[in-house]
C-alpha cells in the first residue's frame, strides 16, 4: 500500500518488477504539473490515481487494467517519453496498487485526473484546478495537428516528421497521405498542450535549407485511428499493428528509421535555414527502431532559427546525434534485390536510378546476380532513389531497394574476371543533376505510367514517336505535345511496370538532328 506509513513509497522502486497497473515514474521535472504527467498515460487507457512526490522528482501512476500498464511501459521503452523538454523515465511499481486517501495535497492530484480523463472522454469542459495556467489543458484544443509540407523538393517520410515533432512531447499517431497534390499528415500527440506548443514551434519553419515548408494547424479530430504500421501511417502504441501490404508486421528490433538531409540546399543559398540541415560528410543520425527516434535532437541552438532542433554551421562537417545513438553515416551506396538476373545489366540500372540522383558506379553481384550495389552521387539521392524505387515492378519482379552497409563499390582488380558486371559511370554525359539548381531537381516524381519527353526536334511527328514506344513492344494509351512548346510531350503507356522499361530503353535514343531523346516520369495524366 501506497500511503503515509509506507516509507517503500518514497525510496523508489529498486529492482525491475513484474508487470503491475500502478508505474513509477522518474526524473520528473519539479516545475511539472499533475495534468502532464497523467497525460502520459491517457493514450493507453483510464488513469485512476496519481501520486506526485515532487521533492523526490518521481511520481506513481496508477492504470485502470494491467494491459495498460504493460503496453504503455513497452511504448516508453522504445520511445523515451520527454514532459517540459526533458526526459522521465517510467517501469513498473512494486505496488499493486495506490492509496492515496490520508495523503495531502491530494486534491490537486484528484482534480486533474479528472480533469484530463473528462476531456479524453470528449467532454472539454474542465473542472477542478487543472487550468491552463496550471500548465494542464486548454479547452477546446485537439491533440491532433494537421501538417502541409510545402515546396517537397524532397520526400519527407513519416520518420522525419516523427523526429521532428517528437521534440514537443509523445508523438502517438501519424497518417501522411496526398490531398490536393500536396504531401499532408494528421499527428496525435499525448496531450493537447504538446500540439500546442508544436504548432507555435513548428508552423512556417522548413524542414530542410529552403524547402520543404511546414504549415500546422490544430485538426477538427480529436484521436486518430490508424489500421496499418508501415510507411504511411503508424501508431506508436500498438506494435502488433499489421503492415496492410502483405509484408510481415515490422519488427521493432529489425527496422530501422531513415532520417536524411539535402545537401543541394547547402546554408545560405536557398531562402530560410531549414529545421535539419546538411551535416555533409558525415550525415544524419540512425534513428533508432521503427521510426522511434528519441525525442531531441542533442544540438545547440543557432541564433535566429528554430532553437534546438537547428544544426549550427560549425556542424556543417559534423553529426546530428539522436539520444543514445552514436552518429551514424549513411551511406550513397544502395542494395537492390530481387532483379530479374537474364534481363538486368549495369546500363539499365544507371539509367533508372540515374531519374533519381547521379550514378557513379554499379555491380551485379557475380555469384547472386538478382542482387546489385549502386553508389550514388550522395546519402540524399540513394535515398531518394530508395523511397521511389523500392517496391516497384522491373522485368516482372518485384525490387527491393535498401541502403547497403558498403561505402562504395570496389571496381575489379587488374585482370579478375567480371564479366563485364561491374561498370563506373562517374564521367557519364548522362547524370542529370550534375549541375547546382538545376531544374531536373524540381522534375523528380515517382514511377508513372505517364512519361515526360523532351529534347524533341521540331519536325518530329506525333506519329512518329507513338511509332517508337509501340515498335519497342510498349502499349500507347494516349499522346500530347505541349501547347506551349513542341520540344516536349507527354505519352501514357499501359502500366507503371511498362513505362520504367520504356525510360530504360528510350531515355537518350537518338532522334536525329543531333537530338537525344529525354524520358522522365510525370506526375500529370493525359
Amino acid at each position: 500500500m501506497a500511503n503515509g506509513t509506507d516509507s517503500k513509497t518514497y525510496k523508489g522502486d529498486r529492482s525491475p518488477c513484474g508487470p503491475s497497473r500502478v508505474l513509477h515514474v522518474r526524473k520528473v521535472p519539479i516545475e511539472v504539473s499533475e495534468a502532464e504527467v497523467v497525460s502520459l498515460g491517457i493514450p493507453f487507457g483510464k488513469v485512476t490515481n496519481l501520486l506526485m512526490l515532487k521533492g523526490k522528482n518521481q511520481a506513481f501512476i496508477e492504470m485502470a487494467s494491467e494491459e495498460a500498464a504493460i503496453t504503455m511501459v513497452n511504448y516508453y521503452t522504445t520511445a523515451t517519453p520527454h514532459v517540459r523538454n526533458q526526459p522521465v523515465y517510467i517501469q513498473y511499481s512494486n505496488h499493486r496498487e495506490l492509496k492515496t486517501d490520508n495523503l495531502p495535497n491530494q486534491g490537486r492530484a484528484q482534480a486533474a485526473l479528472q480533469a484530463v480523463n473528462a476531456m479524453h472522454s470528449g467532454n472539454m469542459g474542465l473542472s477542478g484546478t487543472a487550468t491552463a495556467s496550471d500548465g494542464g489543458m486548454m479547452p477546446g484544443q485537439s491533440p491532433v495537428l494537421r501538417i502541409i509540407v510545402e515546396n517537397l523538393y524532397y520526400p519527407v517520410s513519416l520518420e522525419v516528421l516523427h523526429q521532428i515533432f517528437s521534440k514537443f512531447g509523445t508523438v502517438l499517431k501519424i497518417i501522411t497521405f496526398t490531398k490536393n497534390n500536396q504531401f499532408q499528415a494528421l499527428l496525435q500527440y499525448a496531450d493537447p498542450m504538446n500540439a500546442h506548443h508544436a504548432k507555435m514551434s513548428l508552423d512556417g519553419q522548413n524542414i530542410y535549407n529552403g524547402c520543404c515548408t511546414l504549415r500546422v494547424e490544430f485538426s477538427k479530430l480529436t484521436s486518430l485511428n490508424v489500421k496499418y504500421n508501415n510507411d504511411k501511417s503508424r501508431d506508436f502504441t500498438r506494435l502488433d499493428l499489421p503492415s496492410g501490404d502483405g509484408q510481415p508486421t515490422m519488427d521493432p528490433s529489425m527496422q530501422t528509421a531513415f532520417d536524411f538531409s539535402p545537401h543541394h540546399f547547402g546554408w545560405n543559398i536557398l531562402g530560410a535555414p531549414g529545421i535539419i540541415s546538411s551535416p555533409y560528410p558525415g550525415a544524419a543520425g540512425f534513428a533508432p527502431a521503427i521510426g522511434f527516434p528519441q525525442a531531441g535532437l542533442s544540438m545547440q541552438a543557432m541564433p535566429g532559427a528554430l532553437g534546438p532542433l537547428t544544426i549550427p554551421s560549425s556542424a556543417m562537417t559534423g553529426r546530428m546525434t539522436i539520444h543514445g545513438m552514436t552518429p551514424t553515416t549513411i551511406h550513397s551506396v544502395l542494395l537492390v534485390s530481387n532483379l530479374n538476373p537474364d534481363s538486368i545489366s549495369p546500363h539499365e540500372l544507371f539509367i533508372l536510378f540515374g531519374v533519381y540522383g547521379d550514378v557513379h558506379r554499379v555491380k551485379i553481384l557475380f555469384n547472386k546476380k538478382e542482387n546489385a550495389l549502386i553508389q550514388m552521387a550522395d546519402a540524399t539521392q540513394a535515398q531518394l532513389a530508395m523511397s521511389h524505387l523500392n517496391g516497384q515492378r522491373l522485368y516482372g519482379k518485384v525490387i527491393r531497394v535498401t541502403i547497403s552497409k558498403h561505402q562504395t563499390v570496389q571496381l575489379p582488380r587488374e585482370g579478375q574476371e567480371d564479366q563485364g558486371l561491374t561498370k563506373d559511370f562517374s564521367g557519364s554525359p548522362l547524370h542529370r543533376f550534375k549541375k547546382p539548381g538545376s531544374k531536373n531537381f524540381q522534375n523528380i516524381f515517382p514511377p508513372s505510367a505517364t512519361l515526360h519527353l523532351s529534347n524533341i526536334p521540331p519536325s518530329t511527328t506525333d506519329d512518329f514517336l507513338k511509332d517508337l514506344f509501340a515498335s519497342s513492344g510498349y502499349t500507347v494509351k494516349a499522346f500530347k505535345f505541349f501547347q506551349k512548346d513542341r520540344k516536349m510531350a507527354l505519352i501514357q503507356l499501359g502500366s507503371v511496370e511498362e513505362a520504367i522499361q520504356a525510360l530504360i530503353v528510350l531515355h537518350n535514343h537518338d532522334l536525329g538532328e543531333n537530338h537525344h531523346l529525354r524520358v522522365s516520369f510525370s506526375k500529370s495524366t493525359i
